[in-house]
């Protein structure tokens, strides 16, 4: 069988705010508008987790909560502090132990950009997977029978929000 992984960095994050900790930062206008349409852009290619895993950050919460709107359905998250500003051995990990045939993770850089970089049978072209900007994507494809092979995959797509429409 094989598995799908949708790896998200955290949509832009505001630096303005009183938020007492870098953990406690929200999201700013940006990320909350970007966020709805990695939802619709996830929910138009039919590619909904069976499972999330979410760094217990506010800010990768919220990310999560937004993409969630534009899903037609919703799949249980899981919030780790293991996986706040985690190293990519940590991510790699955490994906090891999930279950489901479709894992979205919310994370992250500078991990999730190297976790991406590190799982890329061949990284893609664009300039922007090689910065992971805030609220980029990539799905990764596996032919692993099982979440614990997993080792390196072919990657389906890499989008960023300004890539993409607003939603309607």
């Amino acid at each position: 069988m094989s598995r799908t992984l949708i790896l998200i960095r955290h949509c832009k994050s505001d630096w303005t705010t009183d938020a007492p900790t870098d953990h406690d930062r929200v999201l700013n206008p940006r990320g909350r508008r970007d966020a709805p349409r990695i939802g619709a852009w996830l929910a138009a290619r039919d590619l909904i987790p069976d499972t999330v895993l979410c760094s217990d950050a506010q800010r990768t919460q919220e990310t999560w909560e937004r993409i969630a709107t534009r899903l037609p359905s919703q799949p249980p998250v899981s919030l780790s502090h293991a996986l706040y500003l985690a190293e990519p051995a940590a991510m790699l990990h955490a994906i090891r132990k999930a279950a489901g045939k479709t894992v979205a993770l919310v994370g992250h850089c500078p991990g999730i950009l190297t976790l991406a970089w590190d799982l890329a049978a061949m990284p893609v072209a664009d300039p922007d997977f090689g910065a992971y900007p805030t609220g980029a994507v990539t799905v990764f494809d596996f032919d692993d029978a099982t979440w614990g092979a997993v080792e390196q995959g072919e990657i389906r797509a890499f989008v960023t929000p300004r890539s993409l429409p607003d939603p309607a």
